[in-house]
């Protein structure tokens, strides 16, 4: 049974620099009024989420978030 990838929005503290853009590949990065950072895109499955998620931590940047949207 093939399963399609699930969209997440996960929301950082602080403007991701440019340089990191290419690292979050496949997910739409937008900086946000408010300060933030928003990462938005389809996850294959949770081993994948969780690799972000280490991504995340790797940058230093707090996690405020995150989404699953469906």
């Amino acid at each position: 049974m093939e399963t399609s990838p699930v969209i997440y929005e996960i929301r950082l503290a602080g403007h991701l620099s440019p340089q990191w853009m290419e690292w979050f590949e496949g997910l739409t990065i937008s900086l946000e009024e408010d300060g933030s950072t928003l990462l938005t895109g389809p996850v294959t499955d949770q081993a994948a989420l969780h690799g972000l998620l280490k991504k995340v931590r790797d940058l230093g940047m707090p996690l405020i978030s995150v989404v699953q949207i469906r």
